[in-house]
């Protein structure tokens, strides 16, 4: 029998992270429309422009109450 949190799919969270400190969400499948040319995005603090196919965290809401990296 499966047990119901098994059955849950995971919270996920896509984030970029920047040089300048900062870090910015971005949804799981904003690459799969528009151009290329949009899918680099601009960092809100220093304006530096990230193609996050290269730098894109993945995390996961763990059971136990904390976020935890779950592809780097």
């Amino acid at each position: 029998m499966v047990s119901a949190a098994a059955s849950k799919p995971r919270l996920r969270v896509y984030m970029v992270p920047c040089s300048c400190g900062q870090s910015f969400v971005v949804s799981e499948d904003y690459d799969h429309k528009g151009t290329n040319w949009r899918r680099y995005l601009t960092c809100p603090g220093c304006g530096k422009r990230h193609d996050p196919k290269n730098r894109l965290l993945e995390l996961h809401y763990d059971p136990d109450g904390y976020w935890k990296v779950a592809k780097c």
